[in-house]
């Protein structure tokens, strides 16, 4: 679906429906897929280090995808698999070593003794869940259109259905 928006749709949304149609496209991390979160929370890092790039890393990622399938990521370290994100952000010109600061997990506890505090991402991933579930998002994709769940569409529509959609459904 990513690929289909980012060449099929969103070029000419603005254009076709100026005044009639808002875009948002919210992180949806699969629990089950646990590579994933690290994924999720590079995005993260990236809307924080630079934000106007995010959907260009974005399509990166999903260039890269199999990279950070589970069985890709096993034998790593939970800090080797966001360095190798934190890498990916050059090609879209934004700075390694802000990313990965923003993911690295230290390995050591706090000064004050705490433990399992997450990195400089955490509360970001904490708030994208919350807003998903509040929505009644809990699988991906998942489209909305005027806040309520629109079922027809799927990860299998292509830019021609998505059109027809649209132009049914936008006035």
């Amino acid at each position: 679906m990513f690929t289909t928006l980012s060449t099929s749709i969103l070029p000419s949304l603005s254009q076709k429906y100026p005044r009639n149609v808002r875009f948002i496209f919210r992180q949806q991390i699969q629990p089950w897929h646990p590579s994933s979160t690290l994924c999720h929370e590079a995005g993260a890092a990236v809307l924080r280090v630079a934000p106007e790039r995010f959907w260009a890393f974005s399509n990166v990622i999903f260039n890269h995808q199999k990279e950070f399938f589970d069985e890709s990521v096993v034998k790593e370290t939970r800090n080797e698999t966001y360095k190798r994100l934190a890498k990916l952000a050059t090609e879209v010109d934004i700075d390694e070593g802000e990313v990965y600061g923003l993911l690295e997990i230290a390995d050591k506890p706090g000064e004050d003794g705490s433990l399992n505090t997450g990195n400089g991402v955490t509360n970001d991933v904490k708030v994208m869940v919350k807003v998903n579930r509040l929505m009644g998002v809990h699988v991906t994709p998942t489209v909305l259109f005027n806040g309520v769940v629109e079922n027809s569409i799927s990860s299998s529509s292509t830019g021609a259905e998505w059109q027809a959609w649209l132009d049914e459904n936008i006035r």
